[in-house]
């Protein structure tokens, strides 16, 4: 995927991309007294988009159009517009806004593009209306809305613990090309959530280890690890997964990594060799018929 810049203007109004993300690790830590779990994970952004197109709008409020490969919730259901109407609400402002999203990734894959739209949302907003609003208040509005929404304020890597929302800037950006393996199968990540056992000697195990690595800023050895705690409970939910995993790696491609609660996974070229990235991508379309694509951490 090309990288490309996060605003661009558009006659009058402001194009703002919303990237996906992966988890390069993903710890669950035990549940908390408020019903949700507590997580260690490190994100990164991906050259992959979701666009926003904000305009002024004729119409009074907030107009939401959907459109774009996947399916995504229109009104008042998109975190997209209710991103929109809270800043408006923190601001004060009575603008009437017209705004397009246009969903090229998937909605279940554990990529994270419903909260990266909301946060492109609030980024672009700012920006085109040149609303006077601190990243403190930015940051409260996203945590309201999701756990996920707060580190795509930021990046393009970081550690994010609690829920999600407590984001820890890394000192040194893992530079990877990456390879996502896309089944087309939706995960549900509340289900996944629920379903889950926790282990808690495997994430004193995996936390000892990785804490040591961070502290060297070798994120790149993270990486490697493949370490989502999540991935035994996304598997058990969904056999396909696992399968799939097997007959990838069969061919010569792997380990497998999953991102998030799933359904996506991917894989990390070693040298970030574009060649061999491209000669994995047909492996696996002639002898596994799924669906890939090659990406770059994002640099915002």
């Amino acid at each position: 995927m090309i990288d490309k810049n996060q605003f661009e203007t558009l006659g009058d109004g402001l194009l703002v991309r919303a990237p996906a993300k992966i988890n390069l690790s993903l710890l669950i830590a035990g549940k908390r007294a408020d019903g949700f779990h507590e997580i260690e994970t490190i994100m990164a952004k991906i050259t992959w988009f979701d666009e926003i197109l904000i305009q002024q709008s004729r119409k009074p409020g907030i107009e939401l159009i959907c459109k774009g490969t996947y399916w995504a919730p229109e009104g008042k259901d998109n975190l997209v517009y209710q991103a929109c109407e809270s800043l408006l609400d923190t601001c004060h402002s009575q603008a009437n806004i017209k705004v397009t999203l246009t969903k090229n990734i998937p909605a279940g894959s554990g990529l994270g593009s419903a909260s990266s739209d909301a946060a492109a949302m609030l980024i672009g907003l700012k920006h085109f209306l040149q609303l006077e609003v601190t990243q403190q208040q930015l940051c409260k509005i996203a945590a309201g809305l999701g756990s996920d929404v707060t580190f795509f304020l930021g990046g393009p890597m970081a550690f994010c613990t609690g829920k999600g929302e407590k984001i820890e800037k890394l000192d040194k950006i893992f530079t990877f090309l990456a390879i996502l393996i896309l089944p087309g199968i939706s995960v549900s990540t509340k289900t996944v959530y629920n379903d889950y056992r926790h282990d808690d000697d495997l994430y004193k195990k995996l936390n000892t280890q990785i804490n040591a690595l961070l502290q060297k800023n070798r994120v790149d050895l993270v990486s490697k690890m493949c370490a989502n705690m999540l991935q035994t409970t996304c598997f058990r939910l969904h056999h396909e997964l696992a399968d799939l995993k097997t007959k990838i790696e069969s061919v010569g491609l792997g380990p497998l990594c999953l991102s998030g609660s799933g359904s996506t996974m991917f894989y990390l070229v070693e040298d970030q060799d574009q060649e061999k990235a491209k000669e994995y991508q047909r492996k696996i379309e002639e002898k596994v018929g799924c669906k890939s694509l090659i990406v770059t951490n994002n640099r915002w």
